[in-house]
């Protein structure tokens, strides 16, 4: 998924993050997918496959989730300043083999999908179909310092 298809291109003049929020994955195209429906509006975790955040670098695209709830993306690989613009927003940047994406997509019809992001213990657990499955992922101390602070000027607040 591109940074075009997390925030169309038209709203970043908009004033302030929040103003940003209606317009969450607005022009991402996918069968059976609604922008404004009910499960988007609940979801608080992004999973999509390879490349994530790939496009115009803006840091629009983190900001759109953060003001959407959604604390993490889980993928098998991010374009790199999207990446760490997740990260310096608070939010994590998960990458997983596609081995165990494909087993979070078998589940995602499951009345009852769920998943647990523990950041502490690099754990993420998918509840889904009578099944649990735990996955271990790695974040590097910074970047995991980041997300436990809640951000870039959290963290230096602590800090400096």
């Amino acid at each position: 998924m591109n940074t075009d298809e997390i925030i169309p291109a038209k709203y970043l003049t908009e004033i302030t993050k929040q103003d940003l929020q209606p317009y969450m994955l607005e022009d991402l195209k996918l069968d059976g997918f609604d922008p404004k429906g009910e499960k988007t509006s609940q979801a608080r975790v992004v999973v999509s496959r390879e490349n994530f955040g790939c496009g115009s670098s803006r840091e629009h695209a983190p900001w759109v989730f953060e003001v959407n709830n959604i604390t993490a993306v889980v993928a098998e690989s991010f374009a790199r300043i999207f990446r760490q613009n997740m990260f310096n927003c608070g939010m994590a940047a998960i990458e997983l083999p596609k081995a165990d994406l494909d087993l979070l997509f078998s589940h995602a019809q499951d009345a009852d999908a769920s998943m647990n992001i523990d950041i502490e213990a690099q754990t993420l657990t998918m509840t889904g179909g009578g099944k649990q499955k735990t996955f271990n992922f790695e974040l590097s101390p910074f970047d995991k310092a980041l997300v436990l602070a809640g951000g870039w000027v959290d963290y230096a607040d602590t800090k400096y």
